[in-house]
């Protein structure tokens, strides 16, 4: 297996550099690894386009031809430094290697949790159209305290760490083994029917599966049972009315397809307007192709494919749209039953932040050291590398940066339409 490692940074001294040269010795007996460095590549400025260049065409070549790659990157103010994102930048303008690449997220920082905000946003750049990699999920390497991690001869002092990184790499090994599987299988592949015109077990057929009443004309065709009837459960037995309450309790929003694609529930527990995924009393019955716009079949599909495959249990995705004083996540989780047979998808979405804000009440940390951003912002004592920023400590309260939707742009974040 032949993986590349981006170094994230153009600085001279970069703790990410010795990172992926560190992986390159200690765990080359899991794979080829070739380190690319961006030091020499231009500011993206799509009026003087340098795609044709050597420097940007060398790390399409090689990007294009690996099994994979690992990025190592700092966090400059709570996100990627602007040499990496310039380097994305060319490689989703007129040519995409990244496009169905696996991809490996690790970083390096001063700090205690690494850089973690540089890596979530960095994940959303390589998932975005365009650039379309395949970003490790449920997986990250944050090693934070980067100034005293090293030993004199560039390697990781701690054991447990180095460890951890070889556990890390080797699943990542088998994603990638996985990856090339399926890309190579795709042309036989059945692709996913978001229609669901299919019939499965559980199937009410002769109901208009776009219904408004979908529901009312299900339960009556199949008599459902409602209301103070028991249902037996596994390990308990509840009223319908129970099971009703219970699921409206939970602090977060559910949605449930079968594996036939089709949408079969949501809990109903708040009002539209104030859901973090709005959902409608009608689309209840209808086929996951109408609950999605077209443009994002795709993803729905490779999504559904996996989980049904059993190649991952779930994808965890961050939706930053909802204003900084939330962090909304999307869990989408395979179903199976004890035989291991794919039964569907259930899709919760939970704004964390309540949870992030007890848990530090609770134990007393915090996310910030003194004046200085715990995981961004620079070290006013060793600013000339790139650890976590090439900012001073008095640039650490610089807000996150407002995420908006794309206006021009429908293939990249460096279109050379806009």
């Amino acid at each position: 297996m032949k993986l590349v490692g981006l170094v994230g940074s153009n600085a001279d001294k970069s703790y990410n550099r010795l990172l992926l040269k560190f992986i390159e010795k200690e765990y080359k007996d899991l794979f080829e690894f070739e380190i690319l460095e961006i030091k020499d590549v231009p500011l993206f400025n799509q009026s003087n386009d340098q795609t044709h260049s050597e420097v940007i065409q060398n790390l399409n070549r090689k990007i294009s031809e690996a099994d994979g790659v690992i990025i190592a990157t700092p966090e400059h103010n709570r996100t990627v430094p602007p040499a990496l994102k310039s380097v994305i930048e060319w490689l989703s303008f007129k040519v995409h290697p990244f496009q169905d690449q696996p991809v490996l997220i690790v970083g390096a920082s001063y700090f205690d949790q690494g850089t973690s905000r540089a890596q979530l946003h960095l994940r959303q750049i390589l998932e975005a159209p365009g650039v379309g990699a395949y970003t490790f999920p449920g997986n990250e390497f944050l090693l934070g305290h980067a100034t005293k991690a090293f030993d004199d001869m560039n390697n990781l002092k701690d054991q447990q760490t180095v460890n951890y990184l070889r556990t890390i790499l080797e699943k990542f090994c088998d994603y990638v083994k996985i990856l090339k599987g399926v890309k190579e299988e795709v042309v036989e592949m059945k692709p996913e029917d978001l229609n669901a015109t299919g019939k499965i077990d559980t199937t009410i057929e002769g109901v208009d599966m776009y219904a408004e009443d979908w529901v009312e004309q299900a339960s009556e065709k199949v008599n459902a049972v409602k209301g103070d009837a028991y249902v037996e459960l596994d390990r308990g037995v509840l009223t319908v009315n129970q099971l009703n309450h219970l699921l409206n309790s939970m602090p977060f929003e559910i949605t449930y397809a079968d594996s036939n694609n089709q949408f079969l529930y949501y809990n109903n527990h708040i009002p539209r307007e104030e859901m973090l995924a709005k959902r409608h009393p009608s689309q209840a019955g209808n086929p996951l192709g109408a609950c999605h716009p077209d443009y994002t079949h795709k993803n729905v599909s490779y999504v559904i494919s996996q989980l049904r495959a059993g190649n991952v249990d779930h994808f965890r995705v961050k939706v930053p749209t909802h204003g900084p004083d939330k962090f909304v996540v999307h869990t989408y989780q395979g179903l199976y039953d004890e035989d291991g047979t794919y039964l569907g998808i259930n899709e919760y979405v939970q704004d964390i932040q309540p949870v992030i804000d007890w848990y530090l009440e609770q134990t007393g940390q915090e996310l910030v050291d003194g004046k200085t951003d715990a995981v961004s912002g620079a070290s006013a004592n060793d600013n000339d590398t790139d650890g976590v920023s090439g900012a001073t400590a008095s640039d650490a309260n610089v807000p996150d940066p407002v995420v908006k939707p794309a206006e021009a742009d429908a293939v990249s974040g460096a279109s050379e339409h806009n």
